[in-house]
């Protein structure tokens, strides 16, 4: 697969739709715009209805290796190779094209598969303030991709 710029992301998990709600209008609030959200959880009506409100539209359905079926919406899914990529090889080793250890990976896949809410921004100028505001509203084990290239 030939190397694309991906952007980095902040990625965390919150337990349940109510405190992703907050973390996400605490993102806006800061200037974070929907575009820069990405959202990802297991297919149940209330996850299906956050992803309406914060995009506009229904999330798209995807099949994640280690998870099942999930509801998702924003840059993050194209960025990690899509719905095809996640099928196979599951939510912990597509974040590595992030930046993400296999071992966050990990951890974000388990809290996603036990009903969490996975939030990711794409802000690499404001990662700082990404993370602060997910760790500040809850977003369990919150994290920001590898700044590949840089060091």
């Amino acid at each position: 697969m030939p190397e694309v710029e991906t952007g980095r992301y902040t990625v965390g998990v919150f337990k349940d739709v109510v405190t992703a709600e907050r973390g996400i209008d605490a993102l806006k609030r800061q200037g974070f715009t929907p575009d820069a959200l990405s959202l990802l959880a297991v297919d149940k009506p209330e996850h299906a209805g956050l992803l309406h409100k914060v995009f506009g539209r229904p999330g798209d359905k995807v099949e994640v290796q280690g998870v099942g079926s999930t509801v998702a919406g924003g840059s993050l899914i194209q960025a990690v190779g899509g719905g095809p990529d996640l099928a196979k090889t599951g939510l912990a080793n597509a974040l590595k094209r992030v930046g993400f250890q296999a071992h966050d990976g990990r951890i974000f896949e388990t809290l996603t598969g036990r009903g969490g809410v996975l939030v990711a921004v794409r802000s690499e100028p404001r990662a700082a303030d990404a993370l602060a505001t997910l760790h500040c509203y809850g977003g369990g084990n919150a994290a920001i991709g590898a700044w590949t290239g840089r060091v």
